[in-house]
């Protein structure tokens, strides 16, 4: 009351929708509230987990991103989630220039990115520099080697060593000489490719110029619950366990592995060896310790040795796998290194399964796998 003794009437504080403790609808969009905190889509997004598969809007700015943006991250009562970048747009959102939703997406980027220095690398006569090729890339050293790795698995540096090594062995099989095969791929001296050449040929160079020759592979066909398998032994150890329904195509298969090198029948020691290995086959969770001859780049063999980790009646998915051998992104080299494996069951590629658990392909068969599985899951633990 005035000194006039006028009554003066104060409009009541306006409410806004933020301030109310349950959320409204506005033109049939539900507005964010305090519930948004509960919901795990917003942990992802403080976390800024780049795996996440949502979209998220912004009230306050009118953007909608992916939970990995780099901007400041939001008030969760000015926050709505949505599936997909069009249902965000049909409720009147429109693209983060930050994060861009609507382009490929980050590790898309870095997969392209990756793709074209594996070319770029592919093409030159001799390994780029890494320091070259991140200038390219437009990042600094240390960031290349990371996301390469991140993507791939492997170092730009470890990527030209074994495109170099696949080029000696296809050099070494055109009957070019070791010195021509080894300078022609790129390596600047012959040291250091003797140095890698064992684990990568699993014999002398020489010798694997000379398909084998001189080199004595024993092996042996039995029969098992799974069919036909054939078990094959170098000097250095078992270097095939194969299982298939034809024999002779498992035989043929190892002379092709082999072509000039001494295959010989088993005898009594080599006949004790098959038999574990059959024992294994029966028992997949039984402890069975094989000498393996095992042939491959480094970043197979930290795989392989990965999937001899894994204990009889669990899986991992490729993604998980890639996890465990430190390469997150690296899930399409994972899953070709397990394709490339050569050991049935004593290297158990059958325990790796799709993300959903469904089982995806097999070298030998997935009808095969899904049996070594089963068999797995209903033995007794225990040897």
């Amino acid at each position: 009351m005035s000194g006039s003794g006028v009554i003066v009437q104060r409009p009541a504080p306006t409410v806004r929708p933020s301030n109310l403790p349950e959320c409204r609808e506005m033109n049939g969009l539900e507005l964010p509230n305090a519930r948004v905190a509960a919901d795990p889509r917003w942990a992802a997004l403080l976390a800024r987990d780049a795996q996440a598969r949502f979209f998220y809007a912004v009230h306050s700015t009118g953007v909608y991103c992916r939970p990995a943006c780099p901007s400041r991250p939001a008030k969760p009562e000015n926050v709505s989630f949505f599936d997909s970048a069009e249902a965000a747009r049909a409720a009147g959102f429109r693209a983060c220039r930050r994060c861009d939703p609507d382009g490929p997406g980050p590790a898309a980027q870095r997969a392209q990115l990756v793709a074209a220095l594996c070319r770029h690398i592919e093409a030159s006569d001799s390994p780029p520099p890494l320091d070259a090729l991140a200038r390219e890339a437009g990042l600094s050293a240390a960031q290349l080697r990371r996301v390469f790795k991140a993507v791939i698995g492997v170092t730009p540096r470890a990527y030209a060593q074994a495109l170099r090594a696949r080029r000696v062995q296809a050099g070494l099989r055109s009957g070019e000489s070791v010195t021509q095969a080894l300078y022609g791929a790129g390596f600047g001296s012959s040291g250091r490719f003797y140095a890698q050449a064992d684990g990568l040929l699993g014999m002398a160079p020489g010798r694997y110029r000379a398909g084998g020759a001189g080199a004595d592979v024993r092996f042996a066909v039995a029969q098992c619950a799974l069919g036909a398998l054939l078990v094959a032994c170098s000097e250095r150890g078992v270097c095939a366990i194969s299982l298939g329904d034809d024999p002779d195509a498992l035989v043929r298969e190892l002379q092709d592995r082999f072509p000039q090198a001494g295959l010989q029948g088993d005898d009594a020691d080599f006949s004790a060896l098959v038999a574990r290995v059959v024992g294994l086959v029966e028992d997949p969770r039984r402890t069975v310790t094989l000498p393996l001859d095992i042939r491959g780049t480094a970043f197979q063999q930290r795989v392989w040795q990965a999937l001899q980790q894994i204990p009889p009646g669990q899986t991992l998915s490729y993604a998980e796998l890639a996890a465990r051998v430190g390469s997150p992104a690296a899930v399409r080299a994972v899953a070709g290194a397990c394709a490339a494996n050569v050991l049935a069951v004593a290297i158990p590629c059958h325990r790796i399964v799709r993300r959903d658990g469904s089982l995806s392909g097999y070298r030998w068969g997935v009808e095969r796998k899904q049996a070594l599985l089963a068999r797995e899951a209903a033995a007794p633990d225990g040897n």
